[in-house]
């Protein structure tokens, strides 16, 4: 079965978070769920690297600083996901999707209102058990 190894970031600004719901793709299981923002990490490239890459890419948007948060091993039916998770805090909430079809900042006690990705399940266990 083929092995996955991505990035996400947990933006955070003014004590919310930045969820980012998918389009329609291959796989129904994660069509249309919400997730945080994110992707593939490149052959010789370094998580940070990666996770900085891809928040240009999709949101247009500069990160300042990463922290290692959480990382989430989750076997979905068609692959094996490896996710890296950064915190990180950003200065402003503007960002341009340019992959996703919506965004929403929300409080971390409200991150379960959504349907999200399995995967993201356990950051946002992680991130409601530490509401601050």
């Amino acid at each position: 079965m083929k092995s996955i190894e991505v990035v996400a970031a947990v933006m955070e600004f003014d004590g919310n978070i930045l969820c980012v719901q998918r389009g329609d793709g291959k796989y129904d299981y994660v069509s249309r769920k919400w997730e945080f923002p994110g992707g593939k990490v490149e052959i010789g490239e370094s998580l940070e690297e990666a996770i900085r890459r891809e928040i240009r890419e999709e949101l247009e948007a500069n990160l300042v600083e990463c922290f290692d948060y959480i990382t989430v091993q989750h076997q979905y039916p068609d692959f094996f996901l490896t996710m890296h998770c950064f915190l990180c805090p950003v200065p402003d909430k503007h960002v341009v999707l340019t992959e996703h079809i919506a965004h929403m900042w929300l409080p971390r006690r409200e991150l379960d209102s959504l349907d999200w990705a399995a995967a993201d399940l356990p950051i946002v266990d992680k991130l409601m058990s530490h509401d601050d």
